[in-house]
């Protein structure tokens, strides 16, 4: 089995319950709660006048981007299936939230196999190995460290975000797995 969180989350037009428990049928609600809680949106989920009752309205609409992550994170850790995909899994979320989830994520995704696509270099620093991609083609492979001392592409874009200059997705479409 493969999870699978893609950069623009499809939720069901039911509630938050369901759209975490459809992960993997037959989840108890603990097994659920547990589920948010590991993503980060147990609290907002609660936070809400129905709790995990809430309708998300067709195709999620009534979360924001970084909810619907969430809760499509939640459904994966639920699943917990030998390979995971996490593809801009985190792009919608603040710092705060996207470095507990990557800490949540690292210990969940021990003696698996867990591919990350981002943009944003600090979701890959902890990774066994990283691609740099450009056009579809492999142009690096390493660490971060063995990037790093390599001061290629890798090293480039990491100095250009710890700067702070880059805001966002590339220019010019480069991707790091």
């Amino acid at each position: 089995a493969i999870g699978i969180v893609p950069q623009d989350t499809v939720l069901f037009n039911d509630t938050v319950a369901y759209n975490i428990a459809y992960g993997r049928a037959g989840a108890g609600q603990a097994e659920v709660e547990a589920a948010a809680k590991a993503a980060r949106i147990h609290d907002f989920i609660v936070s809400t006048p129905k709790g995990y009752d809430t309708a998300v309205g067709e195709r999620g609409l009534k979360l924001s981007g970084g909810e619907k992550q969430r809760v499509a994170i939640a459904r994966t850790l639920l699943k917990n299936p030998p390979i995971m995909i996490f593809d801009e899994a985190t792009s919608a979320l603040d710092s705060a939230n996207e470095r507990a989830i990557q800490a949540e994520l690292q210990g969940v995704a021990r003696n698996k196999t867990a591919l990350v696509i981002a943009h944003r270099l600090s979701t890959v620093v902890d990774a066994h190995q990283i691609l740099v991609m450009e056009h579809g083609r492999i142009l690096e492979r390493g660490t971060h460290g063995e990037l790093l001392a390599q001061d290629g592409r890798y090293a480039e874009m990491w100095r250009l975000q710890q700067s702070g200059q880059e805001e966002g997705q590339e220019e010019d479409g480069n991707q790091v797995a």
